[in-house]
């Protein structure tokens, strides 16, 4: 059983719980729980009993269809009370050449910084290492040195808020491996190694939150969460045509547009409006002005974001849009007008076993869990990241290594 992985992420649309295989470059989906989500506002928990009925149900759904046991999982995180910094940690190397523990110690002096008390660190992200004041270097594990510093982003949430949802989780009988902020997990498969390495921004446009990572030179520069997404859009067209809003959800899936101007004057649909005795046609134009203004406020919101980052001239491979809200037809082109720089949609890709219902850009944060859950199982750690909170190893024998280290860490 160590080579299966399983994911949960808790959304506020819904909760995808998969059940993975992993294979020799790949990883097959074994088992599949989604569930419309309850109790869940904008990435976060706001009534708990239901959320973890919610979440017990996704999981036993994917149980049902892999035959497998679930125990453990990695979960996804998101929400506004998310936030980052960036710290630098310094280590005297203690041997003749760097190793892990070295590493181990520097990073562990770069999470030393001033946290208040009612935060827990989710990340802590190399963004790259300098030895004896050489800056630049990306791997120094067996380089000469005497001091070593690690530059870190560190990815921090409400102590009260990843409480609640660990318990929720806890509730359907399965303890959190790790949690992971959710576009690191959706840039585990949509971003390009190129991409990557020049400099690009994975924004994720779910439901209740639109969350951004910044990658340059292959790691993690900057992360944020902004608690507005494809409910607000949906909320917005309710209103405006004075709609239930799972009938508002419906017709924005089926007759939206993000750009008035990709859709035709002429153009009309019919739909049951409140209080009118039977179909009222409504023009499909003034629908897509409807969603114009929001999306267009999501991609000035997150471009100031990326604007105060202080990281927005670095990004030459422009952003690339996951989350079921980037499938809304015309987005891509208002997120190139606003944003100012290139931009691709992305999905899942080169998937394998039960996949049908996988196969959107809603699921990207799912399939990147299983990855991150691979990575984290592995001895190395994903390209750009280093987990901190690895799977404890269930092993009653001596490990050598182990004793080896402790006696490195004694010694000046």
């Amino acid at each position: 059983m160590d080579d299966i992985v399983v994911g949960i992420d808790v959304g506020t649309t819904k909760v995808c719980t998969l059940v993975g295989r992993v294979e020799a470059e790949r990883i097959r989906i074994l088992g599949v729980g989604i569930e419309p989500s309850e109790g869940i506002r904008k990435g976060v928990i706001v009534d708990l009993k239901a959320a973890s009925q919610v979440i017990t149900r996704s999981v036993r759904k994917a149980e049902q269809t892999s035959g497998v046991e679930i125990t453990g999982a990695v979960v996804s995180l998101a929400g506004a009370h998310v936030s980052s910094i960036n710290s630098r940690g310094v280590a005297a190397v203690s041997g003749d050449t760097i190793d892990e523990v070295d590493i181990a110690r520097a990073l562990d002096a770069a999470r030393a910084v001033a946290i208040p008390h009612n935060r827990e660190i989710i990340h802590i992200v190399e963004r790259g290492f300098s030895v004896d004041g050489q800056d630049g270097i990306q791997q120094p594990v067996g380089m000469h040195g005497y001091r070593l510093e690690v530059e870190a982003h560190i990815i921090t949430a409400a102590q009260a808020t990843v409480e609640n949802l660990r318990q929720s989780v806890g509730e359907a009988g399965v303890e959190v491996i790790q949690f992971v902020l959710n576009p690191l997990a959706s840039g585990e498969v949509v971003l390009r190694e190129t991409e990557r390495q020049q400099g690009v921004a994975v924004c994720d446009i779910g439901g209740g939150t639109t969350d951004l990572a910044l990658y340059v030179e292959g790691h993690v520069w900057h992360t944020m969460v902004l608690a507005v997404g494809g409910n607000h859009v949906t909320n917005d067209i309710a209103h405006g045509l004075r709609l239930p809003i799972p009938q508002a959800e419906e017709i924005k899936k089926k007759h939206g547009y993000a750009l008035r101007s990709g859709v035709g004057a002429e153009e009309t649909f019919k739909v049951q409006s409140f209080g009118a005795e039977g179909p009222i046609e409504f023009s499909r134009h003034d629908m897509a002005h409807i969603i114009e203004a929001r999306v267009e406020e999501i991609f000035a919101l997150t471009l100031q974001e990326i604007k105060r980052s202080g990281y927005d001239g670095l990004l030459p491979a422009g952003m690339v849009l996951t989350g079921g809200t980037s499938a809304l037809p015309g987005i891509r082109q208002l997120a190139a007008q606003v944003l100012g720089m290139p931009v691709r949609t992305a999905r899942p890709e080169n998937l394998v076993g039960l996949v049908d219902a996988l196969q959107s850009p809603a699921y990207s944060t799912s399939i990147g869990l299983l990855h991150y859950a691979s990575a984290l199982a592995e001895e190395d750690a994903p390209p750009g990241h280093r987990a901190r909170n690895r799977r404890p190893k269930q092993d009653s024998r001596l490990d050598l290594s182990a004793v080896k280290n402790w006696l490195k860490r004694l010694l000046p």
